[in-house]
């Protein structure tokens, strides 16, 4: 399936709301997006022990966030050495911005470049089945990726699609820690919507499974908005 148009897109959602599911579909199904990814992004500059990948891992290993700054400066960075800082790019944002100041600094950033995002959806799950799918989710540690026995099951039970490696829980998925995480990601979303809103790119897509929510995401990004 094509583009109509240039799609600089960031899903935006609640823990637990089913980003990655969706995002693979966007990326099986529009080849023109190129997937930014920051969890990769950071995993693979820290493993090629780059500049930008040091400096995170002192602050990852010292149990603190990685500063906006350095995040920022990894995504540009990602998207100078694919070729996607100009007005006819399109590429999907995952995992990056996560707070009102990061959408700010990342914005600016990009309209310099003229490759500012040009599409925000945020995914509209009910949290209290969110809180229920957690007991069913595991991981695939090295490459991130997330699986759900319910809903997104692994071909091979408890192995990971791509390399076959086994898959683990994570020590956070629980109820208790995801209630958690939660209320800290109502409180955050609140401004970065409003300043999406004002924009004039921010949609809302409602819905308690991929299968309702992914037809609604692929019209957004098919439709000449």
């Amino acid at each position: 399936m094509n583009l109509i148009k240039p799609t600089r897109l960031l899903l935006l959602g609640a823990p637990g709301s089913g980003k990655g599911t969706i995002s693979k579909r966007l990326l099986d199904n529009f080849k023109q997006l190129k997937s930014i990814a920051s969890g990769d992004v950071l995993r693979s500059q820290i493993s090629q022990k780059t500049s930008i990948g040091l400096k995170a891992e002192s602050y990852l290993k010292s149990g603190s966030l990685v500063p906006d700054s350095i995040m920022i400066n990894l995504i540009t960075n990602q998207l100078q050495n694919q070729n996607l800082l100009h007005s006819n790019s399109n590429w999907l944002l995952d995992g990056f911005p996560r707070t009102f100041n990061q959408a700010k600094e990342l914005n600016h950033v990009l309209d310099e470049n003229q490759s500012n995002l040009n599409l925000v959806i945020e995914l509209n799950v009910d949290q209290n089945i969110i809180l229920k799918r957690i007991e069913s989710r595991y991981v695939h540690l090295p490459s991130g990726r997330i699986y759900n026995l319910d809903y997104n099951p692994p071909k091979v039970p408890f192995k990971d699609d791509i390399t076959g490696e086994p898959l683990t829980k994570r020590e956070d998925d629980t109820a208790e820690v995801f209630s958690k995480r939660l209320i800290k990601y109502n409180e955050e979303i609140q401004p970065m919507r409003q300043y999406f809103q004002k924009l004039g790119i921010w949609h809302e897509v409602s819905g308690n499974t991929s299968d309702i929510i992914y037809p609604k995401v692929e019209k957004l990004v098919i439709s000449d908005i």
